[in-house]
């Protein structure tokens, strides 16, 4: 059973930063692909960023306009994603996903494994 927890979420002000960490467990982590997903309240899941296992390749969402960077540290079993220039538009809650594979899929159902999520708000 692979586990994901994240961490680093927090209130921010429009224009600040914030790094999110996803700490993985109980899995091969430098085999998998891992992603940054988030929900705003009222509003379905949507799709930040995904990195390749050996780090190397990275695809992220078009709204991320730059701002935001997924990177990984395998020796650290940890995913990051560092956030710049946050909107009040950014809040939500911010979920860490995996899989076993070398797809860098925007789509959550390519993801087997999930952690619980951490809030990121950001006031005006």
């Amino acid at each position: 059973q692979v586990q994901l927890v994240e961490s680093g979420g927090g209130l921010v002000q429009a224009g600040g930063s914030l790094r999110l960490s996803c700490a993985a467990s109980g899995g091969t982590f430098s085999n998998y692909v891992m992603a940054w997903f988030r929900q705003a309240p009222g509003k379905e899941r949507e799709f930040v960023a995904a990195i390749r296992w050996d780090g190397i390749m990275k695809y992220a969402a078009d709204f991320v306009r730059g701002r935001f960077t997924i990177s990984r540290d395998n020796p650290k079993n940890t995913v990051y994603l560092q956030m710049d220039s946050l909107k009040p538009e950014d809040t939500a809650v911010y979920y860490c996903a995996a899989n076993g594979d070398n797809l860098l899929a925007s789509d959550g159902h390519q993801y087997h494994y999930w952690g619980q999520g951490t809030q990121v708000t950001v006031s005006s």
